[in-house]
């Protein structure tokens, strides 16, 4: 399969039939909760939320207190929060375990950053884990992680209303940058990220003549 944003936008076109929902209610026919997991990248989270607006699809955005990546403190990430937010969609907490960085910014949601199995599907007291019933259920989920669908690309069987519910979680650097394996879509990622490293340079007036 195709692993770019066109692709991505198919898959949206393909669910057509289906309601994209947030996770504060229990899963009804139709829905679909579209999560992503923002692990390196929020250019590509912001890229991928304005395609999602432009077609009215909403999403819930899970963001990192603890990123080694990116800092939602800086001014780019306070820009992207309010990006997302603009566009209509969600912003729920990308946590690290046992961290529960819980603040103003994000909804009462939560979806953990490369969960164990011994808590990743344990409720957390006054948020909604994603991972846990009634949300959670494997043959009500798809992942895209390390760029590979473990139960089958979803977009033929959304296409064909084969699906009851779905909790679809995609992370949107897998789609945002080029490549056909999960090793070239990183070096695509880290090549722009060297140009953006280039740029932050520049405007800390970091004199590179």
């Amino acid at each position: 399969m195709s692993w770019d944003l066109d692709a991505y936008a198919r898959m949206l076109d393909a669910a057509g039939g289906y309601r994209f929902v947030a996770f504060d209610h229990d899963p009804q026919p139709g829905d679909i909760f579209l999560r992503h997991d923002v692990d390196l990248v929020l250019d590509a989270a912001v890229r991928m939320a304005e395609l999602e607006a432009a077609r009215d699809v909403s999403a819930t955005y899970f963001l990192m207190t603890r990123s080694v990546f990116y800092n939602l403190a800086s001014s780019e990430g306070e820009a992207a929060l309010e990006r997302l937010r603009s566009l209509g969609h969600r912003v729920g907490l990308h946590a690290v375990h046992p961290h529960v960085d819980l603040d103003e910014r994000f909804d009462p949601v939560l979806a953990w950053h490369n969960p164990e199995p011994h808590y990743v599907n344990e409720p957390v007291e006054g948020l909604v884990n994603v991972m846990t019933p009634p949300w959670f259920d494997r043959a009500h989920y798809r992942s895209d992680s390390n760029q590979h669908f473990r139960s089958g690309d979803p977009t033929d069987e959304l296409a064909g209303g084969e699906l009851e519910w779905l909790q679809l979680l995609i992370h949107p650097e897998i789609w945002a940058f080029d490549g056909a394996t999960m090793r070239e879509t990183m070096e695509s990622m880290l090549d722009a990220e060297r140009e953006a490293g280039l740029r932050r340079l520049a405007e800390d007036r970091i004199d590179l003549s």
